[in-house]
């Protein structure tokens, strides 16, 4: 499999992932030809800034997107005419029109389409995702997400401008696939700076309540931290999970009953070795794609209508 992977910022997570596989090739593309051959130096991999040659050179099986949002929409459907599968960063686009276009371009052709909806493939979450389908504690009534960070990526905004697409989406995601789309959204914000700043989300469904709450004022000692606490008719599932920049956290999740507490069995994995597995899974014929444009367009709805809230129209 050979994989062209654009984009040396958040790229990096990917890279990471690919670097330990013994089944890929991969040539890192970006615009700087001193930051994109030293980072790609730093993976064992090719470099080159012809973006161009990820979708012209007909050796390249997978086109891995990891550019900024507004760039995801037109390169997935470039990809695609090209005749490549696509694995694009979410999310997806930056509106629903484009996200629209994309999953019925993949809908459409022989060629699949994954976009990194990396949360669903936390062992925490599966769990969660795994009581609402088998109605393991009855019905969700209450579902509360939350995530504190420092900054631990140099450069890059955690701003009230960026949050909603860029750290709530998988929140949102989580919303949509236990709850399904709110009838109503609430939103206040706190912004310290234009790159730091809080947001707080409550959902109102019918018989059900959720909030999702991001925070990007934390020191640096303070790391990533995150989880939720799911209250069930008959018993509440509670994560904790810690997380830093290698994208690999570390957490429990605890079910309390009216049998007591136990710390459920959980197994060991992080979502981008995950994802990036289900993927070559999938091109493989072993798997059905997960995290198809399809699967991902309730959630983004979702998130491009807390980004309105938050920011107004863009």
């Amino acid at each position: 499999m050979k994989i062209a992977l654009l984009g040396t910022g958040f790229g990096q997570a990917h890279a990471a992932v690919y670097a330990a596989r013994g089944d890929v090739e991969v040539v890192m593309f970006g615009r700087d030809p001193e930051k994109t051959g030293k980072t790609a130096g730093r993976f064992g991999f090719a470099a080159s800034t012809d973006m161009d040659a990820a979708f012209e050179d007909a050796s390249f099986d997978l086109v891995d997107i990891c550019l900024p949002v507004p760039l995801h929409a037109q390169y997935v459907l470039r990809a695609l005419e090209a005749d490549k599968h696509v694995l694009v960063e979410l999310p997806l686009a930056d509106n629903l029109e484009d996200a629209q276009r994309v999953a019925e371009a993949a809908a459409g052709g022989d060629k699949y389409v994954f976009v990194d909806m990396f949360e669903r493939f936390i062992p925490a979450n599966q769990a969660l995702f795994d009581a609402v389908r088998d109605g393991t504690y009855g019905r969700l009534e209450q579902l509360t997400l939350w995530n504190q960070t420092a900054h631990l990526w140099p450069g890059a905004s955690l701003g009230l401008k960026v949050l909603p697409l860029e750290a709530m989406h998988s929140d949102m995601d989580i919303i949509t696939r236990t709850l399904g789309l709110p009838q109503d959204l609430t939103v206040t914000t706190v912004a310290r700076d234009e790159n730091s700043g809080a947001i707080d989300a409550t959902f109102r469904f019918d018989g059900a309540a959720a909030r999702s709450s991001v925070s990007s004022l934390m020191p640096k000692a303070w790391g990533a931290r995150g989880g939720y606490t799911a209250a069930f008719e008959n018993g509440v599932l509670d994560a904790a999970s810690t997380m830093g920049f290698d994208g690999k956290p570390t957490g429990t999740v605890t079910a309390y009953t009216t049998d007591g507490a136990h710390q459920l069995d959980l197994p060991p994995a992080d979502q981008y070795t995950a994802m990036i597995g289900h993927v070559m899974d999938v091109l493989a014929g072993k798997a059905e794609n997960r995290i198809a444009p399809s699967s991902v367009l309730d959630a983004l709805r979702l998130t491009l209508d807390l980004d309105t809230k938050v920011n107004g129209t863009r």
